[in-house]
């Protein structure tokens, strides 16, 4: 049973290595979650493949609500386990589940009623509405297998144990992916549900997750308290949690906001223009799959070693993060730099689709580390219980770079420009994260921070 702060001694850089190598797969497994999904549905016909589209930015929404919930929990309770506070530990816990239900309750009844109004203003047909329905129904229905294993694996996150968290994600999407065919298409005896079958498979296997979410938090890590407490503690815990939860929350909606924006100018070159940046931001997804992993476990090092008041280590932490993002960024920059073309030719058999994806990948490819920076340093951000910063870096790398510049790139040098913009907008953000976070964890000498990494 783990009892103390795991992250407040030892080697920082074999910390951050540590706790990233097993996020790599468990993030890896949960995109190929909604790549089965889609894939499965695509079998049953254009109509059912559409009627899933449709929820796509629904689902989004709701996930990136479930997000914020995460990074919430996360983040309060990393820096109590820094400050070796276990009763508390168990109580912000507890109550993180508590909210989650709470609030899954609340969204699930809104979200009901609101079916067949929300999808007719999303542009829906009415031939596509049953379709729909049958998929959001049971989405919804089964919203609190999402959201409550989020709180937990904010939860188990933040005591440090990357490891248990990836392997909560991997077996749910390996029972997704046995029970998506078995569902949909009704083989092996199973009812043949067609569309709702995916929805199905997806509430169950989430709830396996939830079931492994309790077993560790009870069993593994004595984080659950099981006495009844004041409506004052419990709104101490919410109020705690959703200082973070918000703005995170609202900090993953700014990115597909922003790039609806982008789209919509890509669409003025055509849609083989569309067809080649969809083929490429897939790929690009998969290249920055170590630079979610680093974002999902530098908020719990950061918060413990703050509530340990050791403010080196994260100095420290802040610059092995940076080197690694650009490292890595640049090896596998190059990698995708070299193997665009066959690997967008997966995707499509025009040539000019590819083309226009290769563009893509070949401006966009160098400044990965950067975007990776952006997205370190604003999940750190949220870790020291700051999430103001994030939610600014963002709009402002979003609004107030790449859409203008995209704009002013696409008038004068068309395609190339707008993406162009987006590259200058990563590496313009990625310098505002570095230096705003630098200032805000106050100027340790890094000679000083090397100090403690065996500390």
């Amino acid at each position: 049973m783990t009892t103390g702060a795991t992250l407040t001694e030892g080697d920082v850089r074999a910390h951050l290595v540590r706790l990233t190598v097993p996020m790599i797969w468990g993030i890896l497994a949960m995109m190929s979650l909604n790549v089965v999904d889609t894939w499965f549905v695509a079998q049953l016909g254009d109509d059912e493949l559409a009627a899933m589209s449709f929820t796509f930015p629904v689902v989004m929404t709701l996930v990136s609500a479930g997000i914020g919930l995460m990074a919430g929990t996360s983040s309060v309770i990393a820096r109590v386990v820094g400050r070796g506070d276990w009763p508390r530990v168990r109580r912000l816990t507890t109550d993180a589940l508590i909210l989650s239900a709470v609030l899954s309750l609340l969204l699930s009844i809104v979200g009901l009623v609101t079916i067949d109004p929300l999808f007719r203003l999303l542009g829906a047909e009415e031939r596509l509405l049953p379709l729909i329905r049958d998929y959001i129904v049971t989405w919804y229905a089964g919203l609190a297998v999402f959201l409550v294993p989020m709180a937990g694996v904010g939860a188990i996150r933040a005591v440090g144990d990357s490891k248990a968290q990836s392997r909560i994600l991997i077996v749910a999407s390996a029972v997704n992916l046995v029970l998506d065919p078995l569902l949909i298409f009704g083989l092996a005896g199973f009812p043949t549900l067609g569309i709702a079958g995916a929805a199905l498979a997806t509430v169950i296997a989430r709830g396996v997750s939830m079931i492994m979410g309790f077993y560790v938090l009870h069993y593994r890590k004595g984080m659950m308290a099981f006495d009844w407490p004041s409506a004052v503690e419990v709104w101490r815990s919410w109020r705690a949690i959703g200082h973070i939860a918000l703005p995170a929350a609202g900090t993953n909606m700014i990115i597909p906001l922003a790039t609806g924006i982008m789209v919509a100018m890509i669409a003025a070159h055509g849609a083989g223009a569309v067809a080649g940046y969809g083929a490429a931001s897939r790929i690009e997804t998969l290249a920055l799959v170590v630079f979610y992993a680093m974002s999902s476990i530098i908020g719990p090092f950061v918060g413990q070693n703050l509530g340990a008041e050791k403010h080196q280590r994260i100095a420290l932490a802040l610059r092995e993060s940076t080197v690694l993002c650009l490292v890595l960024g640049a090896a596998v920059g190059v990698v995708v730099m070299l193997a665009a073309s066959p690997l967008l030719a997966l995707f499509s058999d025009d040539p000019a689709v590819v083309a226009d994806g290769r563009l893509y990948l070949l401006i966009n490819a160098p400044l990965f580390g950067a975007a990776g920076i952006v997205m370190v340093v604003n999940a750190a951000f949220n870790g020291i219980g700051r999430p103001g910063p994030a939610v600014m870096i963002s709009s402002l790398r979003m609004f107030a770079v790449m859409v203008p510049l995209a704009w002013i790139g696409g008038q004068w040098l068309g395609l190339g420009g707008i993406y162009a913009g987006l590259a200058l907008a990563n590496a313009a953000a990625a310098l505002l994260a570095w230096a705003w976070f630098r200032s805000a964890i106050g100027d340790t000498p890094y000679a000083t921070a090397d100090s403690s990494r065996r500390s």
